[in-house]
């Protein structure tokens, strides 16, 4: 399954990773100063995520 994890980093930031349910670690966010943010970051992410599309700007354009 899926998952979102909430963490501390060295410098006392709150940040995030997505996580596969192989327990690989697909993303991590930037830090944030409040917990508030990074959970709102991440009800973000779930909100407005589904269709996302992909641009891929690593083709050539003729």
């Amino acid at each position: 399954m899926y998952k979102f994890e909430i963490y501390k980093d060295k410098s006392g930031e709150f940040r995030f990773r997505f996580k596969a349910s192989n327990g690989q670690t697909l993303f991590s966010s930037e830090g944030y100063s409040a917990k508030a943010s990074a959970v709102a970051a991440i009800d973000s992410i779930k909100k407005n995520a589904p269709g996302a599309t992909t641009d891929d700007q690593t083709t050539a354009v003729a």
